[in-house]
């Protein structure tokens, strides 16, 4: 398993995001034999400084139903600055921090960030993936680099994201009349299976169901409405 130091400085965290970025494998994912998936999302105070504690949650759902398997979250700090680009190295050790309280052994982890589509083609899904050797999918609000054709208002809809003449993720419709969502491989997927598995996820809301009961948790964490076990 791949490990390094996290006491880096932003052009060393850049220079080691090309050298990693080189080991992603991306690869068909078996979809249907996945039975547990992880999402994972992390809660920080308002004008949080670099030093800020920080509320990291996995959620992990069972398939078909998406019904709740496991769910841990820890209380910490985030060391590294808020750095556009640098999301991983700020937010992956309190994620891995919560990761390691898990009893059960997720099949796919789902990310609240960009994998591929990502200037150095290494978003927060691609670090946490390579870390844990594990198929990984990074599903964002927003674009981060790249631009797409308009997404159809059906459920199901995508269209490439192109950046630099490449393809690096997909704009996928999760709900008609609302924005689409960002889906790129992480690790150990490729775009197709991401998708796939993704629309498979999907609730009643713009977002995937792992990712959006993450979300919740660490909010609710947060805000001091459920306890730390």
């Amino acid at each position: 398993m791949i490990q390094h130091a996290w006491n880096l400085t932003p052009q060393e965290a850049v220079q080691l995001q090309k050298k990693l970025a080189e080991k992603v494998r991306v690869e068909p994912l078996d979809v249907e034999n996945v039975r547990l998936v992880a999402g994972c999302d992390i809660s920080f105070s308002a004008h949080a400084s670099a030093e800020a504690p920080v509320f990291a949650g996995i959620v992990v759902l069972e398939r078909p139903q998406l019904t709740l398997k496991e769910r841990v979250g820890v209380r910490t700090v985030a060391s590294f600055p808020y750095i556009p680009g640098l999301l991983s190295f700020r937010e992956a050790p309190p994620l891995l921090e919560a990761w390691a309280r898990l009893s059960t052994h997720p099949d796919v982890l789902i990310a609240d960030g960009q994998g591929l589509a990502h200037p150095r083609r290494f978003g927060i899904a691609c670090h946490l993936g390579l870390l844990l050797n594990m198929p990984s999918i990074g599903v964002a609000k927003s674009l981060l680099v790249g631009h797409h054709e308009a997404v159809p208002n059906d459920v199901g809809a995508w269209q490439p994201v192109v950046d630099r003449g490449e393809v690096v993720g997909a704009a996928l419709r999760l709900k008609q009349n609302v924005a689409p969502i960002y889906v790129s491989v992480g690790h150990r997927v490729d775009l197709m299976s991401a998708i796939r598995l993704v629309l498979q996820c999907r609730g009643l809301t713009r977002l995937p169901e792992p990712t959006r009961q993450a979300h919740l948790y660490v909010n609710a964490l947060r805000r001091g409405e459920i306890p730390l076990d």
